[in-house]
């Protein structure tokens, strides 16, 4: 994952303390089904280039949530491993999203 931005633990935690953080679930419904980190919005990455592209309005119907801005910060996608993480990051950053991380989720963290 060298060279991506990579949040930390104690990052992601001050972020999400301070409601600066937007954090993006990027791996399957069913995945996040089994459970994820609260107030995380699940986008499937197989989904989300289309997602991104959507409409504010189309968006916010399908997602139940505002659609990110190019311009916002602290915009968190995670997976289980990385991968998917990595993946949602690049697609992001190809699509002009300015403040993108990403991060995976460790068993017991």
């Amino acid at each position: 994952m060298a060279g991506e931005p990579t949040v930390s633990l104690s990052e992601l935690r001050s972020l999400l303390a301070s409601g600066r953080a937007r954090l993006i679930d990027v791996r399957s419904r069913e995945e996040a089904a089994a459970g994820t980190i609260p107030g995380a919005l699940n986008i499937p990455v197989s989904e989300l280039e289309s997602a991104l592209q959507m409409e504010p309005a189309a968006f916010k119907a399908l997602y139940s949530a505002e659609k990110p801005k190019l311009e916002e910060e602290n915009l968190i996608f995670f997976c289980q491993m990385g991968k998917r993480g990595l993946q949602a990051t690049q697609l992001a950053q190809g699509l002009g999203y300015k403040g993108y991380g990403e991060m995976w989720l460790l068993p017991g963290e």
